[in-house]
């Protein structure tokens, strides 16, 4: 089953379903992301249990080292 998404202002198709699918669909696993669902924060320990829904908005951030 299909979950369709907006992914950073972009529609995405998504077939797992949770946060750590999305993370590993978009090949981002293992970096320091920020993950927003509906304009709400979502902590890194709860992405293997937040489930999401058609029509969800997600904005991911990673941040990049440097100085």
């Amino acid at each position: 089953m299909m979950t369709t998404l907006t992914v950073n202002g972009e529609p995405f198709s998504l077939s797992g379903r949770t946060v750590a699918d999305l993370v590993q669909a978009l090949n981002l696993s293992g970096r320091r992301l920020a993950v927003e669902v509906n304009r709400d924060i979502v902590p890194k320990s709860a992405h293997a249990d937040h489930v999401l829904r058609d029509g969800d908005v997600v904005e991911i951030v990673h941040a990049i080292g440097g100085g």
